[in-house]
């Protein structure tokens, strides 16, 4: 069954408006979509409600009004009540219609989601993203997707609003454990990069001056130019938070139990960020690991100005 997707005929649902939900959403709504959003606090959802999308009360609701329908969520258990719980989307959606979580989650949960969609006759494709917060507001977003390959590409219409960097990696669950890859990547930068700043600190030189030296060659990294120029400065709001980054690194490990593949390098990432959740700083961006590593060295870092808690 052919379908197509576009502005003028397709009604966009979206659930979860945080800080990358909202912006992507945002992006939809700005090209021209019918959109009906829900999230836990409607306060989230003012200010696309003012530019013109519709409220609904529960994931259900959304998924009656829509014709695709997004969750971009927390933590699995979110996606599963979201999704498959007797409010949630799929109980409401019509035969044809197409769910797509752009979370990142379990990929046996995205298994389970795509049979369920099936038997109701409904498709399902699992599309996690990496980028943060930066990418989901410049829409360059890369979209890392699994799910059958004829719907993958009629959401090319919605997908090319949100990223830059679109590849359909395989049937279901396959975007969920190219995520997983992103993530372990990402999981062993943070910690070279906070260890090198921190190197970089203590022996006293400055923190910008060898940013600028070593961003561009062989050491470069999204994390080293998007995330350090946030440690120097002290700033660590949440781009993604810390929380879910602890949540997305247990994933990765339970399935490389499954697998029967040791991981230790991400192993102790995640106990680093763990002794960062025990200091308070869940709700931090993932940049504030420096602040878990500077206490091991008895370094206090000034959220302030750095550069002027040398010791």
């Amino acid at each position: 069954m052919t379908v197509r997707i576009a502005p003028e005929r397709t009604r966009i649902g979206w659930i979860g408006l945080g800080v990358m939900g909202a912006p992507m959403c945002a992006h939809l709504l700005d090209a021209g979509f019918a959109t009906c959003v829900q999230t836990r606090s409607r306060a989230k959802a003012e200010p696309l409600l003012a530019k013109g999308a519709a409220w609904a009360a529960t994931p259900r609701a959304v998924a009656e009004a829509s014709d695709v329908i997004f969750t971009m969520l927390g933590f699995p258990s979110e996606v599963r009540a979201a999704v498959l719980g007797e409010d949630g989307a799929l109980p409401g959606c019509r035969a044809g219609a197409v769910l797509v979580d752009m979370s990142t989650s379990e990929p046996a949960l995205a298994i389970q989601i795509a049979e369920a969609a099936r038997a109701r006759g409904v498709h399902s494709v699992d599309a996690p993203v990496s980028g943060g917060d930066v990418g989901a507001r410049e829409a360059r977003l890369s979209i890392m997707i699994g799910g059958d390959a004829e719907i993958v590409a009629a959401l090319h219409t919605c997908f090319e609003r949100m990223g830059r960097t679109i590849v359909h990696q395989g049937g279901a669950g396959a975007g969920q454990h190219a995520k997983l890859v992103n993530q372990t990547l990402v999981a062993a930068n943070m910690v070279g990069v906070c260890e090198a700043l921190l190197y970089a600190y203590r022996a006293g030189l400055d923190l910008e001056a060898v940013l600028e030296s070593v961003a561009s060659g062989a050491a470069g990294s999204w994390s080293l130019s998007n995330l350090a120029p946030r440690i120097i400065a002290g700033n660590f709001a949440p781009g993604f938070y810390v929380d879910h980054f602890v949540k997305d690194m247990g994933i990765a490990l339970d399935e490389a139990q499954r697998m029967g593949i040791a991981m230790p390098g991400l192993a102790l990432a995640r106990q680093l960020y763990v002794a960062l959740q025990g200091q308070g700083h869940g709700r931090s961006g993932t940049q504030a690991l420096l602040l878990a590593l500077a206490s091991l060295s008895g370094i206090e870092w000034s959220e302030a100005d750095p550069q002027s808690s040398r010791v």
